[in-house]
């Protein structure tokens, strides 16, 4: 299997502003990047740089959004790599695969972003040899965590943080948690989103009690359905 097939490419460029986030998280970032920036000094002090961060929660509310934003920040690559997509029938396979990428985004001091960290956990208790197979995987993982340099950035996101190993859970520093948004958060996503439409098409029935993402289709499907009438009732002005 080809390595860089497992990367995710994605050029988006996006801000910390970009991203919805709960002033507490926001402010967890915004010392991450200031900790990432000045980490020499730091360590001058005999301070740990944190660098292994888990985001857990709910999906759809931005967390891949957050990893690109913070590699933005830092004017870092980002290094995405789904590991549903990675983990094979062969464990050996996928240990020597995520080996590989760990030492690429590590030379490359990349942001290395790893989405779905609970596939590892999910993929084990089927049946014994899986659960010893997937044990082994598990353990080159730590190994792997445990030696990731300090002057590269590790970031995890789980929606099932309850079912991954608890040793894997202790290597990260910082846990970050992503709940569904509440109505008055999700007002200003929506009034965010439709500020750049005509006020005829704003206007438009809300739903609450969803994530960001389902909230961003929910609003543009309608948007675009009430649009394509206007069209077709050629009431549109150019």
């Amino acid at each position: 299997m080809n390595l860089y097939n497992l990367i995710i490419q994605d050029k988006e460029e996006v801000s910390l502003n970009d991203v919805f986030l709960e002033p507490q998280n926001k402010q967890h970032f915004v010392q991450l990047i200031k900790e990432q920036t000045y980490s020499k000094e730091l360590q001058e002090y005999g301070l740990p740089v944190n660098n292994k961060i888990l985001l857990q929660g709910s999906s759809g509310c931005g967390k891949t959004m957050t990893a690109k934003a913070v590699a933005n920040a830092l004017g870092r690559n980002i290094i995405i790599l789904n590991l549903s997509n990675i983990v094979s029938s062969r464990i050996g396979e996928t240990s020597q695969n995520i080996k590989m990428i760990f030492d690429k985004a590590a030379r490359e001091r990349s942001v290395l972003f790893l989405d779905e960290l609970d596939q590892i956990g999910k993929a084990r208790g089927s049946d014994d040899k899986d659960v010893g197979e997937m044990r082994r995987l598990v353990n080159t993982l730590l190994q792997l965590i445990d030696y990731y340099p300090e002057n590269a950035l590790l970031l995890c996101a789980t929606n099932h943080a309850e079912i991954i190993d608890t040793a894997l859970l202790r290597r990260f520093q910082l846990k970050i948690n992503y709940g569904m948004p509440s109505a008055d958060f999700l007002d200003v996503f929506y009034d965010k989103i439709l500020a750049e439409f005509p006020e005829d098409l704003k206007n438009i029935e809300r739903k609450y009690g969803i994530s960001f993402a389902e909230a961003k289709d929910h609003a543009f499907t309608v948007v675009k359905g009430n649009l394509i009438k206007k069209l077709e009732a050629g009431t549109v002005k150019e």
